[in-house]
């Protein structure tokens, strides 16, 4: 980046009322220091992405790097070798599909369970798998601050995800998806989504 760049920030949260103070606090304040990095807030718009109604065909694509880690105690159910302790192993393709899919309805799960009402099932409570198509693009390591002074590395993937709508539940999933994040350590900004096309089919 250099002087002059201009670059878009996308804000996501479930609760509304966090992103209105967000919103509110930058129209007061343009200026919004990133690390040591300041930038002049042109505009503020609020969004509201949905994957649509049942019926609704589309893909969502991983805007940052997605962490899924499998826990030691589920390796030797995927046949996935443990070097022992009770460390979790990053996903990578070799371990298949099936660990990456149930670590990340597990993970949207417990989404589920802090932010929607207790009647509303959730992602496990349902039939029907989230995604139709798991498209990867590529895996990467990286190294995260994951605390002040604390360094760690993570192996993350980037991911193209289709899905159809089959209803209204399997719809407030993956709207909670958009809004929270897939995987793991969301709060570092890893695992956010983009819904990049949407057709209704019927």
């Amino acid at each position: 980046m250099k002087e002059g760049d201009e670059r878009t920030l996308l804000v996501a949260s479930p609760h509304e009322e966090l992103l209105a103070h967000v919103a509110a606090d930058l129209k007061d304040e343009r200026e919004l220091n990133i690390g040591e990095m300041p930038f002049h807030v042109d505009d503020v718009t609020s969004l509201e992405p949905d994957v649509g109604e049942p019926g609704t065909r589309g893909t969502i694509e991983t805007g940052t790097g997605l962490l899924v880690r499998i826990p030691p105690w589920r390796c030797e159910k995927y046949g996935i070798d443990h070097p022992g302790g009770d460390t979790a192993v990053f996903w990578r393709p070799e371990h298949s599909m099936e660990p990456l899919r149930t670590q990340l309805e597990a993970n949207l799960d417990q989404k589920h369970d802090r932010f929607a009402h207790d009647y509303l099932p959730g992602p496990s409570d349902v039939d029907g798998d989230l995604f139709d198509g798991y498209e990867l693009i590529k895996t990467f390591a990286v190294p995260v601050t994951v605390t002040e002074g604390q360094e760690m590395t993570y192996v993350l993937s980037k991911w193209k995800f289709e899905y159809t709508v089959r209803d209204d539940h399997h719809r407030r999933h993956l709207n909670l998806a958009l809004d929270c994040g897939l995987g793991e350590r969301n709060s570092l900004g890893l695992g956010f989504v983009n819904l990049t096309d949407k057709t209704q089919l019927y």
